[in-house]
């Protein structure tokens, strides 16, 4: 499944990840590539224990849980911290060939393990203020060309074979990260994100007609159970 999630950043969050980024010190994106992946990438990253690359992930962090379409999407257990990417800006690191992220990622800092079942983008940059760049996600139904606006999110199961496009203008700043969800099966995490949409817009059409203090229709309150009944059955906690 491929969602998109605007505005996870709010403009005065964006702003402030933006300023804490840019002034800070940046290294070879390939600090953090396996073998595959490190033969294609040609960026730049922010390292991990900067001060400001642990600030703004705080502040990406924060966005994220407090998201309801994020939490909906992802059924997170395990989010590896975001990380920071740059591409252009007048610099000969612009581009990421077409690979397929590592299963599991274990964060340096902690030891700890997160599979990879969904890759995460987060746009940092107004996608008129650099030219390319698109990020380019390979699925059943081609390639799919992705360029949101500054704030917005981008989710993509682990398994996609995807590449970030020449920025041959300006420059284009993201977070990225990756996703252990409790639910493993891409297919069963889209019908259950599907479910529960529905029942969310079946709940506001209640409460439009319905006398406040009301109880739910009988038909949500059975929707939502066999929502949860779905995630007791194919959940991993």
């Amino acid at each position: 499944m491929l969602l998109r999630i605007p505005q996870v950043l709010q403009p005065d969050e964006l702003a402030q990840v933006r300023q804490l980024i840019l002034t800070a010190d940046w290294a070879d994106g390939r600090i953090t590539a396996g073998s595959q992946s490190g033969t294609v990438k040609n960026n730049r990253q922010l390292p991990e224990e900067l001060p400001a690359a642990q600030q703004a992930r705080h502040l990406v962090s924060v966005a994220l849980a407090r998201n309801p379409m994020f939490v909906t999407g992802a059924l997170p257990k395990s989010v590896y911290p975001p990380l920071f990417n740059r591409y252009g800006g007048g610099h000969d690191t612009n581009h990421f060939g077409n690979h397929i992220d590592n299963a599991v990622r274990t964060h340096a800092a902690t030891a700890r393990h997160v599979r990879t079942d969904i890759s995460c983008t987060l746009f940092l940059s107004e996608p008129a203020s650099y030219d390319g760049g698109e990020l380019v996600v390979q699925d059943t139904y081609g390639e799919q060309r992705i360029k949101f606006e500054a704030g917005d999110l981008v989710m993509y199961p682990g398994t996609s074979v995807h590449r970030v496009e020449p920025v041959t203008r300006g420059e284009r700043l993201a977070s990225f990260f990756w996703i252990e969800s409790m639910v493993r099966a891409d297919a069963q995490r889209r019908l259950l994100y599907e479910m529960d949409m529905a029942i969310t817009s079946l709940r506001r059409k209640d409460m439009a007609q319905s006398v406040p203090g009301s109880a739910e229709s009988s038909e949500v309150v059975k929707l939502t159970g066999c929502y949860h009944n779905l995630l007791r059955m194919w959940a991993d906690v």
